[in-house]
């Protein structure tokens, strides 16, 4: 595993992609109607602080919102990833939660302001189609015979809809680095993460350098076979992109090896302390309360372990060493 193996990596891969403005401009104008998508100001494209997501969703999703102008007027672009693995028929619900803490966040900082118009985008990296409504009245339900009658006091909103699993890799749009980051999110679904889409010499040879880096650590960090994934370094015909990424990754790996075994020695000092501890106790009081020794095996912080271990040798009773956990 590379240096800082990567936590939630899909959720990285997106925020640290689509944070450039640039990058979520080239995604975000085709996915709207032309109608609409020429009359945003693309070039204005400014990424908003916070996130918006419920935090038990956090594993899941990931969001970055954007404020520009709107043929004169103020407009967010809200985009929301979801990389969970089964879709949320609720979605729709979500979403307007979400929005609503967008616009009260809006008003907390221009209070008496119009709420601007929010123009919502659903990111699904799928290995398959989702079988939602992208239309929130989709979720009410209402009496046949009386739907038109109450769809007025129902609030209702449409969002986009994008399905990495249906859009075919060519059909993906945007910068190089957005395509590329998109491709790379739709293959590592599809178990494509070596096929030819993600190695296309002509889209690498246009990656910013910290891009290539990116998908370069998404690549060792995922579940790919090594010897196919060096394989597919060597058949690189640009020798000075064959060059970059083979030297990038072994720079990669061998830091992660090195953090490995930085971690190794740690763990097994720390599991040295801990039997210290724990015999020290033995030594002195006898047997040791099963609560007490299932503390000290949790403690993993190599400092505090040091301190246990001199209260161990120096408490005059077991009590006054559990005071001290």
């Amino acid at each position: 595993m590379p240096e800082d193996s990567i936590h939630q990596p899909h959720d990285k891969l997106f925020k640290q992609g689509f944070s450039d403005p640039a990058t979520a401009a080239g995604f975000l104008r085709h996915q709207f109607p032309s109608e609409l998508s020429d009359q945003i100001d693309w070039d204005q494209l400014n990424l908003q602080p916070g996130s918006f997501v419920d935090s038990h969703f956090r594993q899941h999703e990931s969001d970055l919102l954007f404020a520009t102008r709107l043929r004169g007027g103020e407009c967010l672009l809200y985009l929301l990833f979801e990389h969970q693995l089964a879709e949320d028929p609720l979605i729709a619900l979500r979403l307007l939660r979400y929005m609503v803490r967008i616009w009260e966040s809006f008003l907390k900082g221009q209070p008496g302001r119009p709420l601007p118009v929010i123009l919502p985008v659903v990111l699904a990296q799928n290995d398959k189609p989702w079988k939602v409504s992208p239309q929130f009245s989709a979720l009410i339900d209402l009496p046949a015979s009386l739907a038109e009658k109450c769809l007025p006091y129902v609030p209702d909103f449409r969002f986009q809809l994008v399905e990495l699993a249906v859009m075919p890799y060519e059909a993906i749009q945007g910068t190089p680095a957005g395509i590329m980051l998109l491709r790379v999110m739709k293959a590592e679904r599809c178990d494509q993460l070596l096929e030819d889409p993600i190695w296309d010499e002509s889209l690498l040879d246009r990656l910013p350098g910290v891009v290539f880096e990116m998908m370069i650590r998404y690549l060792l960090g995922a579940d790919v076979d090594s010897v196919a994934f060096e394989r597919r370094l060597n058949e690189i015909s640009q020798s000075n992109l064959k060059d970059s990424a083979m030297t990038l990754a072994q720079q990669l790996t061998q830091k992660g090896l090195e953090k490995g075994r930085q971690e190794g020695r740690q763990e097994g000092r720390q599991e040295g302390l801990r039997e210290a501890i724990l015999e020290t106790l033995a030594i002195r009081f006898g047997s040791i309360p099963s609560a007490i020794a299932d503390a000290i095996r949790n403690v993993d912080d190599e400092s505090r372990l040091l301190s246990l271990h001199h209260a161990s040798i120096q408490s005059a009773t077991m009590d006054e060493f559990a005071r001290c956990l």
